[in-house]
């Protein structure tokens, strides 16, 4: 299911790039001093915002674009920081969400197929996503 809605999100706006994406989807990025915070999303009435942490190197700041875009999309109204501050509430179903979202927009198939001698892994690193979320690509 995320995997399809990413296709089509691909194949509309012609990108997987998760800036151009936030842009097109008139999502606001904002670079600030999030501490240990990579990045979280939000919404303030009918403004929608990505927060990247303005520390992250350039393939840290695309993973977390990509993943908070996960969440701008399938968790608009999901306060994913309050929740893990205030509430016993498990935001694990949520995380993984946005990280599958993140990993199927940094790696579609059609990167796979043109890079068919490479593997899945190194594919992955390249493009910026965790080791140990790679796995999560449905191949």
């Amino acid at each position: 299911m995320i995997k399809a809605i990413v296709e089509k999100l691909i194949e509309k706006h012609k990108t997987n790039c998760p800036f151009t994406l936030a842009k097109n989807l008139n999502i606001n990025i904002l670079y600030e001093d999030l501490g240990s915070t990579m990045g979280y999303f939000s919404k303030d009435f009918r403004f929608k915002f990505i927060h990247i942490n303005q520390s992250l190197n350039e393939k840290e700041s695309i993973f977390t674009c990509a993943h908070e875009l996960g969440h701008a999309i399938y968790h608009p109204d999901v306060n994913t920081p309050f929740l893990k501050r205030h509430t016993l509430f498990s935001v694990d179903k949520v995380e993984r969400e946005a990280n599958t979202f993140a990993v199927e927009l940094l790696l579609p198939d059609k990167l796979l197929q043109e890079h068919a001698d490479h593997s899945v892994f190194n594919l992955g690193k390249s493009v910026g996503i965790p080791t140990k979320l790679i796995h999560l690509k449905d191949t």
